[in-house]
Order: structure tokens, then C-alpha cells, then sequence
């Protein structure tokens, strides 16, 4: 089983805080899907063998595609590929776009999970962040989703500069009664080059608070944990049941096609990514000369990865599998090397596996890396 990803790199408004890759040139989607159903051509006998159990469209913001370049787009990838009678099937979108209509018209095209990218119900904090979408909006859009979709996910955004704590529990409160399944926490981080780095740098926003965004996370984790969502990896709650089996796929390791320009693909040993410019990419297709780079992944790079996606879920570094899959060595050396963080209650172990603490959870992309291996002497590759 695998997963299938659908990059649609384009956006009304840039956000001011994202660095995925977008265009806001929406006269060029046609050729872009063009472009994408190309690609899914010349690469779908690679993945003649592979059924896929999910379909994720991602971006940028899938739901500015109207329902005819939808349909253009996912009839082709049927036409080529293979996929499991029980598909997962998500569609992010943005609340400007919810409509009674498109959301009938997303549930006649086979999605049956919707990811909305809400952030928050606090106008300030969307402006600020550039969002398309106002609170009333956002608030009108997510009644008539869950009135439609059974599987409904959020996005919110806490370690807002001037967000407060009782605003992100108002967040949260509306978000459950509502009737969410699934909620994506994530902490403001201001990344190199955006528009939002360079409003802190000229002194314009306030610099996000690392202690504001840790409260806030906690505070997240406690209210919804509460509310009985399992935090089943760090950035995500889910009802029990509703988890999403497309992020799973990606935590567990399982080989996933991507498809679109900056998409990234996994399959065994390798990892690739596609060219991220719109140009260049539609280029390429074009010419039937698929432009990406790669990588072969050695067994510490598996291993690394392994640790890293692991520590983030509510499953933990199974030491058993360390031995199995990667040898004694490699779990000795991650005993080894996880006891400091074990002796400061960042890490605990119970029942074969490693994992989390309350107090490691905020900080575990550091402890992750701090555990990566470097050289093991002694080791094969």
C-alpha cells in the first residue's frame, strides 16, 4: 500500500509566514494540470505494482481548482494508477472557497476527508498572517462542512504575537462543538526569506515568543486531550478512529508518489523531489524530461529517519524494531544515546518503546537530532 500526492501550487494570497512552494498566477492552472497529468503518465509504470490507499491534494490551495480541472486531474491518475476500494481521500481547502455547492461537488469527485485552513477564529491574527478568509467566514464555512463531511480536519496556529492564551482556547472550544474529528496544532515559525521574517526584522511584528508558543501548545495538548483527541503526533489530535491515514503513511515510512512541481516521492531506498517552478516544471513535462533531483537513502539515513518521525508519535522508537530492522548496534547506540534525555524526563520507556514525556513533547525535533547517528563504527551500511 502506498500514498498518492497531488501538489497544486497555487494560492489567492501569500501567506505571510509560508515558504511552501506557490504561485499566485492563477491563469496558468490549466497548464499546470496539464502538466500533472503528464507526469502521472510518464511516471505511473514505475508504480504499476503499487496500490495506493490514499489520494492527498495538497499545496498551495487545491480548492481554487473548480470542479471540471478536479475531475480532469483525478480521471487520469484512476485512468493510470491502481488504487484500494477503501481510499482516504483529502482535499485542503480554504474557508473563502466553501461553498454548499463545491462541497457537494468535492463529495461527487470521491473526497471523503476535508483539511481546512482556518489558523484561527481571531481577525487580528489573520490579518496579520495575510489569510484570505475573515473569523465569520471561517466560522460559516466549517458549520456547512461538517454538515457535509463526516471526517473534517482543522489547521489552527498558536505562538501568534499577540494571540492569547483564553483566544486559543475559544479557538479550540468552537472548533469541538462544532463537531471537528481531527485538529493540526502548529506553532508560528518564521522561516527564512518571508514575508513575516522580514516584518520582524524591520521591527514591525512583535518576535514570536518560543515561551508563548510553548504555553500554547501545552495548553493545546491538555484542552483537547481532555476532550478525549488522542495526540497521536505532535502537531495532530484526532477523535479515535479519525486519524489520517496519509500523514500515518508518511510517520510509518510507507512509499508515497508525489506528483507536482517541489512534490517529493518515497520508495524504497529513494527519495526524490521535483523541480519547485512552475515554469520550469510545466517545461519539463512538456518535453517529457522530468526535471528532480534524488538521493539513495543509506541505513543510517533510514535510521535517522526512523528516530525522527517515530520520537513525533504517540507509538514511540520501538527497540525491537531497531534490532530487527537495522541490528543490535543500532539499538544499543540509541540506549546509549537516549539516557540523558530519559535521566531529565524528556524521554520515558514503557513496554519495549521510547517516547515522549509531556515536557519533551515541545522540544522533540532538538532531541530528535541529538539522537541521529552520525558515524557507528563498525556499522554496515
Amino acid at each position: 500500500m502506498a500514498g498518492f500526492y497531488l501538489h497544486i501550487p497555487f494560492c489567492r494570497k501569500a501567506c505571510h509566514y509560508c515558504d511552501f512552494h506557490f504561485s499566485t498566477q492563477l491563469s496558468k492552472i490549466d497548464e499546470m494540470v496539464a502538466a500533472m497529468k503528464q507526469e502521472i503518465s510518464l511516471r505511473a509504470s514505475d508504480w504499476s505494482k503499487t496500490v495506493f490507499e490514499t489520494i492527498y491534494l495538497g499545496g498551495g490551495t487545491p480548492s481554487l481548482l473548480s470542479i471540471d480541472q478536479l475531475n480532469d486531474l483525478i480521471d487520469h491518475a484512476y485512468e493510470k494508477l491502481v488504487f484500494s476500494a477503501d481510499l482516504e481521500f483529502t482535499l485542503e481547502c480554504n474557508p473563502e472557497d466553501i461553498t454548499t455547492e463545491m462541497l457537494a461537488q468535492w463529495k461527487s469527485l470521491g473526497v471523503n476527508r476535508l483539511s481546512i485552513g482556518i489558523q484561527s477564529f481571531d481577525d487580528r491574527s489573520l490579518k496579520m498572517m495575510n489569510r484570505a478568509h475573515d473569523a465569520r467566514t471561517a466560522l460559516t464555512a466549517l458549520e456547512a462542512a461538517v454538515n457535509q463531511f463526516d471526517r473534517v480536519s482543522v489547521d489552527v496556529i498558536y505562538g501568534i504575537p499577540g494571540l492569547s492564551d483564553t483566544q486559543l482556547s475559544r479557538d479550540l472550544d468552537q472548533f469541538l462543538a462544532l463537531g471537528v474529528t481531527h485538529i493540526s496544532a502548529y506553532a508560528l515559525t518564521v522561516e527564512p526569506k518571508t514575508a513575516l521574517d522580514r516584518f520582524i526584522t524591520d521591527g514591525l511584528i512583535t518576535p514570536v515568543d518560543e515561551e508563548q508558543a510553548e504555553r500554547q501548545f501545552l495548553l493545546t495538548l491538555d484542552h483537547l486531550s481532555n476532550a478525549q483527541f488522542l495526540h497521536y503526533e505532535l502537531s495532530n489530535f484526532t477523535k479515535p478512529g479519525h486519524e489520517s491515514r496519509n500523514n500515518s503513511a508518511y510517520w510509518q515510512r510507507k512509499p508515497y508518489l508525489g506528483i507536482g512541481p517541489a512534490a517529493h516521492s518515497f520508495k524504497g531506498d529513494e527519495r526524490r523531489w521535483n523541480v519547485a517552478n512552475n515554469p520550469k516544471y510545466i517545461k519539463a513535462m512538456n518535453e517529457e524530461k522530468p526535471n528532480y533531483g534524488s538521493e539513495i537513502l543509506s541505513k543510517r539515513d533510514h535510521y535517522n529517519e526512523y528516530v525522527m518521525t517515530s520520537l513525533r508519535t504517540h507509538w514511540g522508537v520501538s527497540l525491537d524494531v531497531l534490532a530487527q530492522r537495522f541490528g543490535p548496534s543500532y539499538r544499543d547506540y540509541f540506549s546509549m544515546i537516549s539516557t540523558p534525555f530519559l535521566l531529565d524526563n524528556l524521554l520515558f520507556e514503557d513496554d519495549g518503546a521510547v517516547r515522549a514525556t509531556r515536557k519533551g513533547k515541545f522540544l522533540i525535533d532538538g532531541i530528535s537530532s541529538a539522537l541521529f547517528m552520525l558515524e557507528l563504527k563498525g556499522a554496515k551500511e
